[in-house]
């Protein structure tokens, strides 16, 4: 399978331009806010700006708490370290380098990070496994890529609970793929040329009104 493109955020300042170095993310709420974390300094690992995830988790503070999360495209973790340090019970980072894979593996053991489990795989490659229903997930792919199409079509095959939230990051100027019945946009924003999502799933009423079909 050919390799996903890297992670190219065309958006707003670096985080040199900001006046913080160019591999550390801030942590935004729960128990671990404010923490800096350190992230391999390799270009192409671009974090969600703190605005966003702020704006993000706000949306989803009513349902993050004991929550099971996948970040597919985990990259820094920023998304899922963000999830466990606001009460998510669990934690799936899927990363398929194994240099930032490892790298965060050690992150979260400084953190004292209890359920979460680091994947080092291709997210298409981790999706074709025997699934496991997660309450969020996020999405936030190589923005030259075409993955969330793919994503989008593996997903309702076992792997959202009823009632599921799908969080996806993506070009402010490139449209959503078509979404699987069930899914609404519940939020979308735009900072810069970031255009960023939270869909909800509606699975459990969409079965229950199969069932009284004739």
């Amino acid at each position: 399978m050919p390799r996903a493109p890297s992670k190219r955020r065309p958006v707003g300042k670096t985080p040199a331009q900001a006046g913080q170095p160019p591999n550390r993310l801030r942590i935004v709420g729960g128990r671990w806010r404010g923490m800096r974390i350190d992230f391999p300094a390799i270009e192409a690992i671009r974090p969600s700006p703190d605005r966003v995830r702020e704006t993000l988790f706000n949306w989803l503070q009513a349902h993050i708490a004991g929550a099971r999360c996948l970040d597919l495209f985990a990259g820094s973790g920023a998304l899922g370290i963000e999830a466990l340090s606001r009460g998510a019970s669990a934690v799936t980072f899927v990363e398929r380098e194994p240099q930032v894979g490892r790298h965060l593996t050690q992150t979260l053991q400084r953190l004292g990070a209890t359920g979460a489990t680091v994947e080092i795989q291709d997210a298409i490659r981790f999706l074709e496994r025997t699934p496991q229903p997660f309450d969020v997930v996020f999405l936030d792919p190589p923005f030259a890529s075409t993955l969330l199409q793919a994503v989008f079509t593996k997903l309702p095959q076992g792997w959202l609970a009823p009632d599921a939230h799908i969080y996806v990051e993506c070009p402010a100027d490139v449209p959503l793929p078509p979404l699987s019945p069930g899914w609404t946009v519940y939020r979308a924003k735009q900072a810069g040329q970031v255009g960023y999502h939270l869909l909800r799933v509606t699975m459990a009423r969409i079965r229950s009104a199969e069932e009284v079909l004739p």
